[in-house]
């Protein structure tokens, strides 16, 4: 089984190797689009084949990308279908209130969990009447530690379990991503619709 595992492995790298920089972005944003693709296996395979340093750029930028294009096709698209047919009172609107007040910092920290779905946060996102602002602040400060995470995590998972030192940088960049996305919504004044 391991054979077989590496051996899928040393196919999509050299895949990656011959498609260069582009295969590993377009697998990325297609991730972001399609939630049952393996998030985690596409940055440590961009890890391995470009590097931590490139690997992480473009999984980083891509991810950004996949997620902005998921907001817009749920709110472009399906947004004012949504609107239309729920009733002021119902546990949807409330839901859909409660993501369009959500604050930055609390928006941003919920992005930067490793195990939060990120489709279901870009379409609630993109179906509340967030501001678009609010939004791209979040998704760029919070997708630093997913991609830091899932780069260590899925090169060498047990390598980071017995290393407490990469399970604590990671604890750090959340508590940064937080205090940034703090400053970034006092400075901006982002605690309501825009």
């Amino acid at each position: 089984m391991v054979d077989i595992l590496e051996n899928i492995i040393e196919v999509i790298t050299d895949v990656m190797r011959v498609g260069g920089p582009l295969v590993g972005f377009f697998l990325i944003i297609l991730e972001s689009i399609l939630p049952i693709l393996p998030l985690g296996a596409f940055i440590a395979l961009n890890n391995i084949v470009f590097g931590s340093f490139w690997g992480f750029i473009i999984s980083w930028v891509a991810t950004i990308i996949g997620c902005i294009i998921s907001f817009y096709a749920f709110r472009l698209g399906f947004s004012n279908i949504l609107y239309r047919n729920i009733k002021l009172e119902s546990k949807v609107n409330k839901f859909m209130v409660y993501m369009r007040n959500i604050t930055l910092p609390q928006l941003t920290l919920l992005i930067a969990m490793p195990f939060t779905p990120a489709f279901a946060v870009n379409i609630a996102a993109g179906l509340s009447k967030m501001s678009v602002g609010k939004y791209l602040a979040s998704i760029i400060i919070g997708k630093i530690s997913i991609v830091y995470f899932w780069g260590y995590i899925g090169t060498s998972f047990i390598e980071s379990i017995k290393d407490p030192v990469i399970l604590l940088e990671i604890a750090a960049l959340l508590g940064i991503a937080y205090v940034i996305s703090r400053l970034i919504q006092k400075y901006l004044n982002m605690n309501g619709v825009k």
